[in-house]
């Protein structure tokens, strides 16, 4: 029953419907299975109904009651798209469209309006697995959301505060790059630039801009709208082409902040951020065969706990966590790992998330309460501590933390990597080192309902509809509505490229 107060938001009362979600088959490591459950069960608990609210279903990122969050409700969207038919998660992104460029009141507050800008790569990935060409067609064209985000940070004003926000503007775009902050980035307390936020510019920043750029110019091009899609794809080149020049250093081979007085020096603190490039396909190939060797390295980026939010040997590193000063958390863990994706180091993106969801696990089993973490301590399997070491971070936190025991386990461990609705087929690495049966059944992409089960060198697909399914990029099976089997003895283990 509805409170008279419309300040207060409220869960929607009725029971989670598994039924309706894919279910993954894992006899290899079942526990996996559990988390899996676990992590939809704990969104289930956020996704929201408000009256008064212009979106009226949305779900909430798992912290504070009357505020939304950009960057968190973006990432949850990437997991909620496997069950699109019952989390709201792309009609989430409604709130700060209506908020940020209708300028129409809400209940809620957006608390860093600058939050990272992801809405073209998050719209672009939720309609591959919807195959909704009308979702894209309103943001791009009809409302030209993804345009106006674009031009907001390009052309925002530092402090400035925007109408149904809490926290002003703290971008602020220069010749080589964006002033920005430690919350606004989403990383809040980084050792980057040493706290004195205000005086580097922010490769994350730039990287998302092209990142957006390369998505808006794509989803263009899904539409037939050559003219809008050669503007973006222009725009992308030229930001492609700064980031390029400024923020690498061969020498240590990434891609680091700049000094806002002298771009031409580097701030060289290494942290996940230097992947956001590699997401927005800004290094060559040779660049990022050097970039992953640092993931394989125990002294920055590998080690027990893949991705810690600083490199284990910087001065600030903590063991304990301290938020991001060397905790490992889902959504950066998420996007480098689509990074390694984009370039074809599958295996690395496998074993890291393996190793991320078997530490997540580990915390959930043994330690108490028995549940999913905000973040993780990356030296061992508990949750990582807060801000001053004083408390751990937040329980319960489905969340993005969510994308993990989901995407990860759906893309990099199932193997399901691409799953395409636009081109009608699905992209499937296929390791051996798995026994047993291994696939997901009841997945909806589109207007197809599947089940692709493995075991032994028998594959087994039910649709309701035809689609083609690509084995490790050499095998493709042609599939019919109904029941497919396919015995495919000498099918090749997925090749890796070198790594």
């Amino acid at each position: 029953m509805m409170s008279k107060s419309k300040y207060i938001r409220y869960r929607i009362d009725k029971q989670l419907d598994k039924s309706k979600l894919p279910s993954p088959v894992f006899e290899a490591i079942p526990e996996f299975i559990e988390l899996y459950w676990k992590a939809w069960e704990l969104a289930w608990e956020h996704v929201l109904y408000r009256e008064d609210s212009p979106q009226k279903f949305y779900i909430d990122e798992a912290m504070t009651p009357d505020t939304i969050w950009i960057w968190d409700t973006l990432f949850m969207s990437l997991f909620c798209k496997y069950g699109y038919t019952e989390f709201p998660g792309i009609e989430s992104l409604n709130n700060f469209y209506f908020i940020l460029h209708d300028n129409k009141n809400h209940p809620a507050r957006v608390q860093h309006p600058d939050n990272p800008p992801l809405f073209a790569w998050v719209e672009y990935e939720y309609a591959k697995l919807t195959g909704d060409l009308m979702r894209l067609k309103w943001v791009l064209e009809e409302n030209q959301y993804l345009q106006k985000h674009f031009e907001f940070i390009e052309k925002a004003h530092r402090f400035k505060f925007i109408p149904g926000c809490n926290i002003p503007m703290m971008v602020k775009m220069t010749k080589y790059g964006y002033v920005w902050s430690g919350t606004s980035s989403g990383m809040d307390n980084t050792p980057r630039g040493r706290g004195k936020y205000w005086k580097i510019l922010w490769v994350d920043l730039i990287a998302q801009q092209a990142l957006s750029a390369y998505y808006i110019s794509l989803i263009a091009s899904c539409l037939h709208n050559s003219h809008l899609q050669s503007i973006f794809l222009q725009r992308y080149i030229e930001i492609k082409k700064l980031i390029n020049r400024y923020y690498w250093d061969e020498q240590d081979t990434l891609y680091y902040d700049l000094n806002r007085y002298c771009p031409q020096n580097q701030i060289k603190v290494i942290t996940p951020a230097s992947f956001w490039p590699m997401l927005a396909e800004v290094p060559s190939r040779e660049q990022s065969i050097k970039m992953v060797q640092h993931i394989k390295n125990p002294e920055t980026l590998g080690g027990f706990l893949p991705w810690p939010t600083v490199a284990r040997n910087d001065k600030n590193f903590d063991e304990k966590g301290q938020y991001w000063r060397g905790s490992v958390w889902v959504p950066t863990s998420y996007m480098a790992t689509k990074a390694l994706e984009k370039y074809g180091f599958f295996e690395v993106a496998r074993t890291t998330s393996e190793q991320l969801l078997k530490v997540m696990y580990q915390t959930f089993h043994d330690f108490t309460p028995h549940t999913i973490w905000e973040a993780y301590c990356p030296i061992a399997p508990k949750p990582a501590t807060y801000k001053r070491n004083a408390r751990y971070v937040r329980p319960e936190f489905c969340g993005w933390s969510a994308l993990a025991p989901i995407s990860l386990f759906i893309e990099n461990l199932l193997g399901f990597y691409s799953i395409d609705a636009l081109r009608n087929e699905i992209h499937w690495n296929l390791h051996k080192d798995y026994s047993g049966k291994l696939g997901i059944q009841n997945l909806h992409f589109g207007n197809i309902y599947t089940d692709i089960l493995y075991e032994e060198n028998q594959f087994r697909v039910k649709s309701n509809l035809p689609y083609s399914l690509i084995v490790n990029k050499s095998e493709i099976l042609e599939i019919k509505p109904g029941q497919n089997n396919f015995n495919l003895k000498n099918w090749k283990p997925l090749k890796i490229k070198s790594q």
